[in-house]
């Protein structure tokens, strides 16, 4: 039990009959061709894009700027200029030693709420994965959309 969050990216693959294919869906698991999901419904392909355990000033974030500082564990829709404004301030509390920046949030199984060694390399690895997304994705435009369980 605790914070769990999760960043996900949505990108649409729906081949319309009135184009030309652009996209071509296989699922397989184990090597095995899933039979039981029909390529040619597949309209859309979820991925996490990060998963977070108990990082409670990412959470914070995401709260007051995406989720206009409601917590109910919604999912919410994050723009990449979103995602760009949380890596800069990742980058800025790394290179600057400064947690002010991106302050820990207190909750119900949101773990420390100290600026310790875990606060810093889960800063960090947001910044990095977040910039690694916003530069291979920035021509295909998929939506990211934000959720926390606890």
């Amino acid at each position: 039990m605790g914070l769990d969050m999760y960043l996900s990216k949505k990108t649409h693959v729906k081949n319309w009959a009135h184009k030309e294919d652009k996209h071509r869906v296989v699922v397989t698991t184990n090597d095995q061709t899933r039979l039981d999901i029909k390529p040619n419904r597949v309209t859309d392909v979820v991925e996490e894009v990060m998963y977070w355990r108990k990082v409670n000033a990412v959470h914070a974030w995401f709260v007051e700027n995406v989720q206009d500082g409601i917590d109910e564990c919604q999912e919410s829709r994050v723009t990449i200029e979103q995602l760009d404004e949380l890596a800069t301030i990742c980058e800025k509390v790394i290179r600057d030693k400064n947690p002010e920046l991106l302050p820990t949030q207190a909750g119900f199984f949101f773990g420390s709420t100290e600026p310790d060694e875990y606060y810093y390399q889960e800063i960090e690895e947001t910044a990095e994965v977040l910039r690694e997304e916003i530069r291979n994705n920035q021509e295909k435009y998929p939506e990211y959309f934000y959720q926390a369980s606890w």
